[in-house]
């Protein structure tokens, strides 16, 4: 970083400054200005700033030691080298001792010790000027606080006026905030709440004071406990229930809750959001969709077989044109198909309306069958299949139907995606009760974001191009894996392939039916 510094060379010899510029520009010093006139290097340090000065001792219009004292007058924070010859040492120790320059160098001088102490002196420099700025620094924070101690009272009071101001500004938002506000402690007793709190719990603000507010709002799969609270991280809830006790009713709310904490006490907020009308909508939506899905799917089943129809010649003979046709039409009907019947699927899935039926049956079985389902689409591309397991037979619990559709999803998207003449490897492993399944591909691969969105709805899993798929597959995958209790995940990076996995906890060898 020094050698960014300004340096003024100056020498009554043309021989000499050349030769100490070349030198210089060699180790990369840029910044350098030669003089053979002393003069002219004080006209020139008058208009510029410069960080070192090399001067030599004798020179006819003026000596080393004087042009060295005037250039320290204009510029003191600079730093000097005096060139001398042996006989001038006493007269360099003087400039040293009265000028204060940083130090003298004989000639003839060895080159290697020369850009040593430029170095050196360019640092100097530079601390010598981070020092007087930090000095200036001090000094002006030194001013500010005379002035504040001077002015400490009144500070103090305009500080308390506006932190009075502040907290009854803070005061009335928390107040009439449309959502309620519930401060509550570690044992999940209610400390304070808001009128919209107040309002939704139907009852008095002492009477809802250190009741557990757990208690209070509920929900209908799993109960919040002290386990998921966690410091210094937010925790946001769905599907909850608040018992309003007076109107003798459940009202759907959904919470935030945030830890507080200062040296004294920890406790938290929670935010309780009325979500009464999103969940009418969303239960609207839902139906529509359902119904939708569902209308459509008799006239595309009934478009599909009188295709058939048509096709299998039933209806008398057709040309090689027209055969084309109605299979293309017979394909596109199918496509829709599929898409209606995965809208369908997801619904059930959002809406609870789906149930699983576990039985006890081999994995690795199933994965072979899928195999055999999707071998003309691997033959196309020349696709090689292999399938692996650390055992002849898994036995799992669950529901083979909707994990059939879930190796499916992800062995089709696996080939879909890899390049040709390809292979696509299905690890199956027993790890003791647990089960975990891979499909990997050498396939171009996901990007870092692409991942985090990839299960999610409509997400037609990369930006590098625009695929033809649904983008629900892998939703309703990973809502399959989600029933099952388990988890869907993906690792991957672009042009190395994908691995695709999902694990099912405690399944294997659990016999249990559960409808």
């Amino acid at each position: 970083m020094d050698k960014l510094g300004k340096i003024v060379i100056v020498d009554d010899e043309p021989m000499v400054t050349k030769t100490v510029v070349m030198l210089l520009g060699l180790e990369g010093f840029s910044n350098v200005k030669a003089f053979n006139n002393p003069k002219e290097a004080l006209n020139y340090l008058n208009n510029n700033e410069v960080d070192l000065i090399l001067s030599d001792f004798i020179m006819p219009q003026m000596n080393g030691i004087d042009f060295l004292e005037k250039a320290k007058k204009i510029q003191p924070d600079v730093s000097a080298i005096l060139l001398t010859g042996y006989a001038d040492k006493e007269n360099a120790i003087r400039a040293i001792n009265e000028i204060g320059i940083f130090k003298y160098i004989e000639k003839p001088w060895d080159n290697n010790n020369l850009i040593i102490n430029i170095k050196n002196a360019l640092t100097q420099t530079r601390l010598k000027k981070e020092l007087d700025k930090k000095v200036k620094e001090l000094e002006e924070l030194n001013t500010k606080l005379e002035n504040y101690s001077k002015n400490l009272e009144q500070i103090v009071q305009e500080r308390t006026t506006e932190l009075s101001q502040a907290n009854s500004k803070l005061s009335a938002i928390i107040t009439n905030c449309a959502d309620g506000i519930i401060l509550f402690d570690n044992d999940f007793k209610i400390t304070d709440l808001n009128t919209a709190a107040i309002e939704l719990f139907g009852q008095n603000k002492e009477d809802l004071i250190s009741k557990n507010l757990f208690e209070l709002i509920v929900s209908e799969k799993k109960q919040f406990n002290k386990t998921n609270l966690k410091p210094h991280e937010n925790v946001f809830l769905r599907n909850y229930y608040l018992i309003n006790y007076k109107k003798d009713t459940k009202i759907p709310v959904e919470i935030s809750i945030a830890s507080v904490n200062d040296d004294k006490v920890n406790f938290y907020v929670a935010v309780i959001r009325d979500v009464t009308y999103q969940k009418e909508t969303e239960r609207l939506r839902d139906d529509f969709i359902a119904t939708l899905t569902h209308d459509l799917r008799t006239p595309l089943l009934a478009t599909i077989s009188g295709l058939d129809f048509i096709l299998d010649k039933s209806l008398g003979d057709i040309t090689d044109k027209q055969t084309n046709l109605f299979l293309a039409m017979k394909k596109s009907s199918e496509d829709m198909l599929g898409l209606v019947n995965a809208l369908l699927e997801v619904y059930r899935y959002e809406a609870g309306k789906t149930y699983l039926y576990k039985t006890k049956f081999d994995i690795v079985k199933l994965a072979n069958e899928c195999k055999e389902e999707l071998a003309p689409l691997a033959q196309k591309s020349n696709i090689s299949f292999k399938i692996k397991a650390n055992d002849n037979e898994i036995f799992v619990n669950g529901d083979k139907n909707e994990l059939r559709r879930v190796f499916a999803n992800l062995m089709g998207n696996a080939i879909k995606h890899s390049q040709t003449d390809g292979v696509v490897t299905v690890n199956i492993k027993k790890e003791n009760k647990d089960l975990k399944a891979e499909v990997i591909d050498n396939g171009i691969g996901l990007s870092k974001d692409d991942c985090e969105k990839l299960f999610n709805r409509f997400s037609q899993g990369t930006n590098q191009k625009r695929s033809s798929s649904t983008g629900l597959g892998l939703y309703l995958s990973r809502q399959i894996i989600e029933a099952h209790g388990g988890k869907i995940y993906v690792e991957s990076e672009l042009n190395k392939g994908s691995k695709f996995a999902f694990e099912l906890k405690n399944s294997i060898n659990d016999c249990k039916v559960i409808l």
